[in-house]
């Protein structure tokens, strides 16, 4: 169940031109290690945590994630939000500018948030990723009026801070950053542009030559690769419904080209299509001996349920809409992130990588029986490592049970 704890006493930010957040030295113990996510590990990052401590209706909130994890709640109860954060972090990681992550910024600071002295009001989000350098934890301070900033960046590994920013000068763009150099020199001082990831840019920053640096590498590559690596997927149906012109084969969030991509696996991985078309059987009404896709005399594609022999075929476009976000889903479940359009760390194999589906509203049109499908599915998958999943959800009951599933209660 989601604690949101009692109002945070804390300013939401400190001063500007104040310290950072906190007074203690950057420093490295001497018995720290620097480990690097090298491809012989068998420890993939994982986002276990996502924190909420000033956000929408949240404060003070913990949500920590299983491999396979639904949100449930009635409207209004702020399930959504937990998704919103977590793709938000994802995005800075991919090193998107503030603005475009937050579009509408104010929509996102707590009703409850007073301005401060200097008439700014804001957000806290923050995040958890384990892995072979360890428990990472990121916390970011985002000053979403009077103009949208970041005013603060913590990166911490097992207790120990490896980078922290604060704003100085409010008139200028930038924060002040230092990070953990431990060598002659302790930390190293910069100044880091105030719309992106401080956390994302230290690759870029730095060396690499001292014990600390490799510590402060190692983590931050950790952060991003974990949160690179995620597929936010909100299925369209009425979308789903038109065809499609054969593009670049990757699925969209809005899965909107399913058919262009049901024809490039059944070219290309045919028992990852006898896979879905086994999941179609499960999730959509009548005979379905395999998922087909014509193309039109005019190029265009169209997905087709293949009813058996001397019965005529289903276009996609008379499906139920809970039928097709199934299918959309289950698609989602069974491929990869080669398949989706997803802005993945491309220098890291898939196979070093934990690929997680955000999926606000997995419910939503599905039936009990379609819904109790997919979530085996999903667990079946997840159970294997191939996928992690966070879904949103009103009402959990049909995953109750299912082995593998973690579901967490929110009270409004």
């Amino acid at each position: 169940m989601n604690d949101n704890g009692p109002l945070v006493t804390e300013p939401l930010f400190p001063p500007a031109g104040s310290p950072s957040t906190a007074d203690e030295p950057l420093a490295l113990s001497a018995a720290a290690e620097a480990p690097s996510l090298s491809l012989s590990t068998a420890v993939r990052p994982t986002v276990s945590e996502v924190r909420l401590s000033a956000f929408r209706i949240h404060r003070s909130a913990v949500f920590r994630l299983a491999p396979l994890t639904l949100i449930a709640g009635a409207s209004g109860s702020g399930k959504s939000s937990v998704l919103q954060a977590y793709e938000a972090l994802a995005d800075l990681a991919g090193g998107a500018p503030l603005g475009e992550v937050f579009a509408a910024p104010e929509s996102c600071v707590p009703e409850w948030a007073e301005a401060d002295a200097q008439g700014r009001r804001g957000f806290r989000i923050g995040c958890t990723v384990d892995g072979p350098a360890g428990a990472v934890r990121l916390d970011l301070a985002v000053q979403a009026e009077p103009r949208l900033r970041i005013v603060g960046e913590r990166l911490t590994c097992d207790g120990r801070t490896l980078l922290r920013t604060a704003l100085r000068d409010p008139e200028r763009p930038a924060v002040q950053a230092e990070w953990l150099t431990a060598g002659s020199v302790p930390v190293t001082r910069a100044p880091l542009p105030d719309d992106r990831l401080g956390t994302a840019l230290l690759p870029l920053r730095v060396a690499g030559k001292t014990e600390g640096q490799l510590l402060v590498l190692a983590a931050a590559e950790q952060a991003v690769v974990a949160l690179r690596s995620v597929f936010a997927c909100d299925p369209r149906p009425w979308g789903m419904r038109r065809p499609v012109a054969v593009d670049d084969g990757r699925l969209r969030r809005t899965c909107e080209n399913l058919a262009e991509v049901l024809h490039r696996t059944r070219d290309q991985c045919v028992r990852r299509h006898a896979r879905l078309t086994a999941a179609a059987r499960a999730g959509c009404r009548g005979e379905v001996a395999e998922l087909a896709v014509e193309q039109l005399p005019d190029g265009m594609l169209r997905a087709l349920l293949d009813r058996g022999p001397g019965r005529a075929a289903t276009p996609v476009e008379r499906l139920g809409e809970g039928e097709l976000r199934f299918l959309a889903l289950a698609l989602v479940l069974l491929t990869g992130p080669g398949v989706l359009a997803m802005d993945r760390a491309a220098e890291i194999p898939d196979a070093y990588q934990s690929f997680t589906v955000l999926a606000d509203g997995f419910d939503r049109a599905l039936d009990a029986r379609q819904a109790r499908e997919l979530v085996s599915l999903a667990a079946e998958t997840a159970a294997r490592g191939h996928v992690r999943l966070v879904g949103a959800v009103c009402d959990a009951s049909f995953a109750r049970g299912v082995e593998g599933v973690s579901v967490v209660d929110l009270v409004p």
